[in-house]
């Protein structure tokens, strides 16, 4: 059974904090709470098994140990067709097969590893508290199908102003994003330079200098790619942490559908 939350009491905080997915399921929940109608939270109850997950916008993240049923579960999918749907492998696995408009893309984590490059970084180059138009300017450039402004900046303001999000700018043509912070752990997303600026090296010297930033907190620092960023990361020197994949619907003409699509989806 599908049921949807209204009270933070109905988490199991001790399973989410497990995996990103359900870290960031406890960040957005703390953003949003129960209040809103395009961030909502679900409960999953089933005979063999129980989970979580939430929709924000047009991305549905499912988050449980268990391989539950996926029939009620598809259902749901095929009534909202959200874009996206990520969390759970064992999950995933078997809505692949019974989704019919959505495709299996590759998607790698990441750990954020400094070196010695950092000791030479100038932070005064680092803005810690850019306008938010300017780093959405940046994304733009890198992310052609991002999400128009209003929508962004308005996910993206509500979250930093609750505590859970960060943005950066590096020499205001490279940004980035703590998605959250959580138990040590720290999710990096939407890293982006400026196509005038590509090539110059500002994404590598930022990202090594947030990782070390980062750790000289005591934290852990994430990012996930789909396929076609994977060698520039590892080129980076970031450590790979762990394979999955992500469901993406065939009928969006979205840039990141042909980056990262399976060979083999048997």
């Amino acid at each position: 059974m599908i049921k949807i939350i209204y009270n933070e009491a109905e988490l199991n905080r001790e399973m989410l904090l497990k995996t990103l997915s359900g870290k960031k399921l406890l960040a957005y929940f703390k953003a949003y709470g129960t209040d809103y109608e395009f961030c909502r939270f679900y409960k999953l109850e089933y005979e063999n098994g129980m989970g979580f997950m939430f929709m924000i916008n047009s991305t549905l993240i499912i988050c449980s140990e268990d391989d539950i049923a996926v029939d009620e579960l598809s259902c749901f999918i095929e009534m909202n067709m959200p874009f996206r749907i990520e969390g759970a492998q064992q999950i995933l696995e078997r809505l692949k097969n019974v989704l019919k408009d959505y495709q299996a893309l590759n998607r790698t984590v990441f750990e954020m590893l400094p070196d010695e490059t950092t000791a030479s970084f100038n932070e005064k180059f680092v803005d810690f508290n850019p306008k938010l138009s300017d780093a959405y300017e940046i994304l733009s450039e890198g992310f052609p199908n991002i999400a128009d402004y209003g929508l962004w900046f308005t996910d993206t303001s509500h979250r930093c102003r609750h505590g859970v999000s960060k943005v950066f700018t590096y020499k205001g043509c490279t940004t980035a994003s703590i998605v959250f912070d959580i138990e040590n752990d720290v999710l990096v997303g939407q890293v982006a330079t400026k196509i005038s600026s590509r090539g110059s090296g500002y994404a590598r010297e930022f990202l090594k200098w947030l990782a070390a930033f980062l750790r000289g907190f005591n934290k852990k620092a994430y990012l996930l790619a789909l396929d076609i960023r994977v060698s520039y990361y590892r080129e980076i020197g970031f450590r790979e942490t762990a394979h999955e994949f992500v469901l993406e619907r065939f009928d969006v003409d979205k840039e990141s559908m042909q980056k990262g699509k399976l060979t083999n989806e048997s």
